[in-house]
């Protein structure tokens, strides 16, 4: 029996859903989506510009996992901190594929309340793939999939035992189907704009205008229209972090919800609790910042010298393990007896704790702010 994806069916594309369903979920998740923007407001510029930082970081690596590309996170930094104007966050080279997919999403957040047409999106994936190549394989790029390629589909499974998941409209329909979305798109909302993020990511998944990258765009348009919910081009949660945490669930109810019918309640609902999810995990960005902060303040004015700075900073964005003399010096570019004496100053400053134990096995952790 041929599957009806629901782009076959003849009330395409009206959506509808059962409001009752989504009343007290949405409720809940706007309110928290308040309370953590009211928290950020309250850190200053500094701070917001790290956990906008942290937070944009994560989007990009996520939504590029969910894909399955992994991404380094130190390129990613950096390039996210030069074109968001931070000076100290790093200078890690970035590759083109990443200064590509850095650059789609911070143009679809910092100019978030800039229509959405289709040279823009063009720009979008002509950045994802900048040799032209998904793999090893040619594509279009920066054009709508041509209709040679002939049938898109979401496949898994060994050759000769693939399983479809799901086909696209045919090439053919994409000006008209893209047309309509951008309209849609671009229109005042007519339903709250956290369900408008979600049927936006819904929609352009399902009409899957490109040969590769639809996922990553469709997430990067799910995005943009959320900061237009937030009214701010700072991010401070990460949608793509916690679908990628939640891969498999995702593309369940993906599928589910493009072999259904246009009762889209279902994805809805998983949408709105992911992103319920996802503001609970800012929750732990917004404390690592103010961790940070507190350490810098408790610093004061003596903020050591820069190989002291350097090594701070790098346990304070996530340095794995403990820090040894070895690895300061390492860290520091110095000689083991340097970096002892750094780490003497900064034990006597009550920057850094020395861990239980001695000997060749000594080693140091950054000092909890609230102790003395």
């Amino acid at each position: 029996m041929k599957t009806i994806y629901i782009h076959l069916r003849n009330d395409w594309p009206a959506f509808r859903w059962d409001e009752a369903k989504l009343a007290g979920k949405l409720a809940a998740t706007r309110h928290a989506q308040g309370r953590l923007l009211g928290r950020m407001e309250g850190l200053g510029f500094h701070l917001r510009g790290e956990a906008n930082l942290a937070v944009m970081t994560a989007e990009v690596v996520k939504s590029s996992a969910i894909e399955g590309e992994v991404l380094d996170v130190q390129q990613v930094r950096s390039s996210l901190a030069r074109r968001l104007g931070i000076k100290t966050a790093g200078t890690v080279p970035a590759s083109r594929a990443v200064e590509g997919v850095v650059e789609m999403m911070v143009d679809a957040t910092r100019k978030y309340d800039a229509p959405l047409d289709a040279e823009r999106l063009f720009g979008w994936h002509a950045a994802l793939f900048p040799t032209g190549r998904s793999g090893m394989r040619m594509i279009t790029v920066g054009s709508w999939r041509p209709a040679e390629v002939g049938a898109m589909q979401v496949v898994s499974g060994p050759l000769g035992r693939e399983k479809i998941h799901f086909e696209a409209p045919e090439a053919t329909r994409l000006p008209d189907e893209m047309k309509a979305f951008f309209e849609w798109f671009n229109a005042e909302p007519q339903t709250d704009p956290v369900i408008k993020a979600a049927l936006a990511h819904l929609w352009f998944i399902t009409i899957h205008p490109f040969e590769d990258g639809n996922g990553r765009i469709a997430r990067a348009i799910a995005e943009m229209a959320l900061t237009r919910a937030d009214g701010v081009a700072e991010r401070f949660y990460s949608m793509s972090a916690q679908i990628e945490a939640e891969r498999r669930d995702y593309y369940a109810v993906l599928e589910g919800t493009q072999k259904g019918a246009l009762d889209v309640t279902g994805w809805l609902v998983w949408f709105i609790e992911c992103l319920g999810r996802s503001l609970e995990r800012a929750e732990e960005t917004s404390s690592s910042v103010l961790f940070k902060a507190t350490v810098w303040q408790r610093i004061g004015d003596a903020r050591g010298n820069d190989r002291q700075r350097k090594v701070i900073n790098r346990l304070l964005d996530g340095f794995e393990g403990n820090l040894t003399t070895s690895k300061y010096a390492k860290l520091a570019r110095c000689s083991t007896d340097t970096a002892l004496r750094d780490i003497q100053e900064l034990l006597e400053r009550g920057v850094l704790r020395q861990n239980p134990g001695g000997g060749r096995s000594t080693n140091y952790r950054i000092a909890d702010p609230e102790s003395r």
